[in-house]
């Protein structure tokens, strides 16, 4: 055998996994198709970032109508964590059961919010979170205090957290893993999409990974893509083959490539043992395929200024619960700061729009649930990838963007912009390999581990049976250190 367990992939699921199971002194192999990032220039170049996309692989999918499209996924070490924005957020307590939507219910999961809290806690102290835990009247129960303290505001979002405060909304501080003080130093003065190659981002590389690695049972091999898993008759999962022919060996195996990869994988996977795919007898193998309703909102006023340079400090729940008059809507939080250079990369604005507008522009992210459909799904034609996403409740989200818009023109700005994220902007893929108790109706257990192959984990987002209206990092680093704290006692018990 060539490890204990062989663990493909090194983002937020995998990274977490092997630093959860690192301690038993089992050996640990992980897989990773990327390289790391190394600082360049590039890192802090707007217009190759948002413009050129050279972070970016050259990678097409096709979409529900066999159009190719770029999807705007990252590989490499740490996986789309190191461009993301950090915000390490609880899942509601109400987002564990069934919740009412205009598009429709969600499913609810089979464990509930009680069940995955320590896991929420233990989540935040590895990933160094930063945050307040009694601002939010949704904010649902904690052990524990937030490791450290909420990154401050600086004057002009002070000053906008006190206008929304007297329009009667209630702004929190975002759960935020960041050591500002490096990333300013590095010469950063934004955040979202930005990649991480100065440690500032408290990552999957950075926190997970890092702390595996401090084990010498622990390897991390990088440019190394899994073209398929090999299975046997009786059920059991019995090698990763890479792209160069190379096959490794072990008795367990955990998937953690992301929602669409994982998907790809197991499908790619069929044998005679297997004809639909590995862990597929429920057929719901790249099934209920969501990817979270987001926009951008901008307001300005001509005469006003924002002069905050890290400006993601704020995020608005009042709307993400349903009332007697409203239905649940979603999550409200501050972008990193929009500059001149990203407007002019991304709009048809003029330089000097771009300018005038970035310097008075509150920039906000308004994000509501989709819901799981089994016909959005991810599929391969001729051996390429082909994701058709269906998106769901999106009368929710209008809904929401209607909400923000008028607050924000209540509390002075008279020009609000909004502008929806497409298909080409991963707004947090997940749901593939749902979790569930059935195993004709689900692929994964309360657990992680396969129904189908009782060696098999897979502990990426491809678990989450709904995708919640918040950002689903910290619940995948949550469900890893649940799987990993499973394995320890189930498997690799002494």
């Amino acid at each position: 055998m060539d490890a204990d367990i062989v663990i493909i992939g090194s983002g937020m699921g995998g990274a977490t996994l092997a630093a959860a199971l690192a301690p038993t002194g089992r050996r640990i192999v992980i897989l990773e198709r990327g390289l790391h990032l190394r600082a360049s220039r590039l890192d802090r170049d707007a217009a190759a970032i948002f413009g050129e996309g050279v972070f970016r692989p050259d990678e097409a999918w096709l979409d529900g109508r066999d159009q190719p499209f770029s999807p705007g996924n990252y590989y490499n070490v740490g996986g789309n964590s190191k461009f993301y924005g950090a915000a390490l957020i609880r899942y509601r307590s109400s987002d564990f059961g069934a919740v009412k939507h205009p598009g429709g219910s969600t499913p609810g999961w089979p464990i509930s919010y009680g069940d995955l809290e320590a896991d929420y806690q233990a989540a935040e102290e590895m990933y160094h979170v930063r945050g307040c835990a009694t601002e939010d009247p949704t904010e649902p129960d904690h052990s524990g205090a937030y490791p450290y303290p909420p990154v401050p505001d600086e004057p002009d979002m002070a000053a906008l957290r006190e206008r929304l405060k007297r329009a009667g909304l209630n702004p929190s501080h975002i759960p935020l893993g960041v050591d500002l003080t490096k990333w300013l130093a590095a010469g950063q003065t934004t955040w979202d999409a930005y990649p991480n190659t100065c440690g500032a981002k408290m990552d999957a590389e950075t926190c997970g990974l890092a702390t595996a690695l401090t084990h010498e049972n622990v390897t991390l091999r990088t440019g190394c893509t899994v073209t398929r898993l090999d299975s046997d008759p009786i059920g059991r999962v019995t090698a990763a083959v890479l792209d160069s022919g190379e096959t490794l060996t072990a008795p367990f195996f955990a998937v953690a490539a992301g929602a669409v990869q994982t998907a790809a994988l197991l499908l790619r996977s069929a044998n005679n043992n297997c004809p639909t795919g590995l862990a597929n007898r429920s057929d719901q193998v790249g099934r209920n395929f969501m990817n979270h309703n987001c926009s951008a909102v901008l307001a300005l006023h001509p005469l006003g200024r924002n002069r905050s340079v890290y400006q993601k400090t704020l995020m608005l729940n009042d709307f993400y619960h349903g009332s007697n008059n409203r239905p649940a809507l979603g999550n409200i939080q501050m972008l990193g700061k929009i500059t001149g250079p990203i407007l002019a990369a991304t709009t048809p604005m003029p330089g000097w729009l771009a300018q005038f507008v970035a310097g008075r522009s509150f920039d906000f992210y308004a994000m509501s649930e989709d819901l799981p459909n089994p016909d959005s799904r991810v599929t391969l034609k001729n051996g390429r990838i082909k994701l058709d996403w269906q998106r769901s409740n999106w009368e929710a989200h209008v809904q929401l963007v209607k909400e923000l818009k008028a607050v924000l023109r209540r509390i002075g700005f008279p020009i609000v912009l909004s502008k929806a994220f497409d298909r080409r902007t991963p707004s947090h893929q997940c749901g593939t390999a749902r979790m569930g108790n059935d195993p004709a109706a689900s692929v994964v257990d309360s657990y992680c581990r396969s129904h189908d192959h009782s060696n098999l984990f897979i502990v990426d987002a491809s678990v989450l049976p709904t995708s919640a209206a918040v950002n689903p990092a910290l619940t995948i680093a949550a469900l890893a250190l649940r799987a990993g704290r499973h394995i320890v006692e189930t498997e690799f018990a002494a």
